[in-house]
């Protein structure tokens, strides 16, 4: 493997990091939204929180869609092909989530509130099981096969390595191939966490009765995702995992759950928030370690797996991409590090005008 093709795949990681990690919290607020606040002021207050944040943080996921493209082809035609259906599902919620955030407020109509927050929670609950699920089959391994582009003939696992110039890596078990036990389970770590993260960060961003609220949902959801991930990491390391340097993080992570259990209880809301940052990294950094050398293994053959070192574009395009993001990434750190500094005051019912935002219905109609 060339060492460039390595750096991106963790440069590739990290994006993934940041946006499982920010993004995280984002989802976990948009699952809380119809039944932690109990009016309209509070619920204000609660899309308040994201506000200034949520639209930086999925830059991250289209950092990491597009580094994939460009840094690793195959990695990104395999996966985008195999998984199309379950990534189409994503992207739609996603879009759904965007409508529902900024066209809420834009009539002055109970109905209108109530049925955006209503797929503004369905689609925070969507992506957040099914990016579990996704990345358990990355653990896990999926049906891949080696197919030759002329016949569609399975290429021997003793061919691969001689037939990769007239052949491509293929998901072959369809899309019910993709759910098993363990990606289910991974469905429910990640919903888990993303509750857990965004209950932490209302009870850091807000004041008041939801902010204890939040903290007591904040304390039992810390303890339902420490058993959960628990499980998800170790049976992952155990059964599907080559690497003994995935104990590093999944120790890592523990620790930092373990941590996220004892703030939320005594409702230090930001060593919570730490915690639950520190557990999102490890994690997600398990997930790439107990991939590597590969990009997606295959659980019908190790030789049926897509390398890194066969996934990978040519050094010239990964040295081009390399000094682009040395100019560009330090700048996007620092102004999403800016925007968070100066929206780092809690918000409080207090805060919101007793004046309904939006245009009445009637009025709008007009228009």
């Amino acid at each position: 493997m060339e060492w460039l093709s390595v750096l991106w795949f963790v440069l590739i990681a990290v994006l993934w990091i940041g946006y499982l990690t920010l993004e995280g919290f984002d989802f976990g607020v948009g699952m809380l939204l119809k039944w932690l606040p109990k009016n309209e002021r509070e619920r204000r207050v609660t899309l308040n929180s994201i506000g200034p944040h949520w639209d930086g943080n999925e830059v991250w996921l289209l950092t990491a869609g597009g580094a994939m493209f460009a840094a690793f082809p195959e990695w990104y035609a395999t996966l985008f092909s195999g998984a199309y259906l379950a990534l189409f599902v994503i992207l739609l919620a996603l879009i759904v989530r965007i409508c529902a955030i900024e066209w809420r407020p834009k009539i002055r109509d109970e109905k209108w509130r109530r049925r955006w927050d209503v797929a503004h929670t369905i689609s925070a609950w969507t992506p957040a099981v099914l990016w579990g699920v996704a990345f358990a089959n990355l653990v896990q391994g999926m049906k891949i096969e080696v197919l030759d582009r002329a016949t569609g003939a399975v290429v021997a696992p003793d061919a691969v390595a001689s037939s990769l110039a007239t052949s491509s890596h293929q998901l072959t078990g369809g899309f019910f191939s993709l759910i098993t036990p363990y990606t289910l389970l991974g469905g429910l770590v990640t919903a888990s966490l993303c509750l857990m993260g965004g209950a932490i960060f209302l009870a850091l961003k807000t004041e008041g009765d939801i902010q204890r609220r939040a903290g007591d949902l904040a304390a039992q959801f810390s303890m339902i995702a420490t058993v959960l991930a628990a499980i998800f990491v170790v049976w992952g390391q155990l059964a599907y995992s080559a690497n003994a340097v995935g104990w590093i993080p999944l120790v890592i992570a523990a620790l930092a759950l373990v941590g996220t259990v004892v703030a939320t209880s005594k409702r230090r809301e930001g060593w919570a928030f730490l915690s639950y940052v520190v557990t999102m990294v490890a994690a997600v950094a398990w997930i790439f370690i107990s991939m590597f050398p590969s990009v997606m293994k295959s659980s019908i053959d190790d030789a049926y797996s897509l390398t890194i070192a066969q996934a990978s574009s040519t050094p010239y395009t990964l040295k081009v991409m390399s000094f682009v993001a040395l100019g560009l990434v330090p700048v996007v750190l620092i102004y999403q590090g800016w925007t968070y500094w100066v929206f780092r005051k809690r918000i409080s019912t207090k805060q919101i005008s007793n004046e309904p935002a939006g245009l009445p219905l009637a009025e709008s109609t007009k228009h």
